[in-house]
């Protein structure tokens, strides 16, 4: 299956660092019946005492007043979403495209569960996400199997 590339809206909220914020967070979503695909939870580095949760996708009425409950917004981080089956090297397209092109990413999680992989990329800026997306199809359409 060749990979797909997608363009997504990461709903975030910046937080204190403490036990208990990332359920909070999640409690008023998962009443209202969301089906995440993506939580993020993390600690800003250094003594700073903030963290930041980031979820996708929040649709719908329930889910976006749920998420808006728990104080979540939707980001202005232009995103990419990358899914497609894994293979060797998936990740060095990705980060080699776009380095090769001066694009700089803001963030890039990725993961594979059994034979799929997933990715979410953050960008500087809109162009360079939109920019980014044509290339991530080219380069890992050639990486090998």
């Amino acid at each position: 299956m060749a990979v797909k590339v997608k363009s997504i809206t990461l709903w975030r909220r910046d937080t204190e660092n403490r036990p208990g914020t990332l359920a909070s967070a999640l409690e008023p979503l998962a009443r209202a019946g969301a089906n995440l695909r993506v939580v993020m939870g993390y600690r800003f580095a250094g003594d700073d005492p903030r963290a930041a949760v980031e979820l996708y996708p929040v649709t719908g009425k329930k889910s976006t007043a749920a998420a808006r409950e728990a104080g979540l917004s939707a980001s202005s981080i232009p995103t990419l979403l990358v899914e497609g089956d894994d293979r060797p090297g998936l990740g060095h397209a990705i980060s080699r495209a776009t380095a090769g092109a001066g694009i700089n990413l803001a963030f890039m999680v990725g993961q594979v569960i059994g034979r799929r992989f997933s990715a979410i990329v953050g960008f500087e800026t809109p162009a360079d996400a939109k920019k980014a997306s044509g290339l991530i199809k080219k380069a890992t359409g050639r990486a090998k199997k």
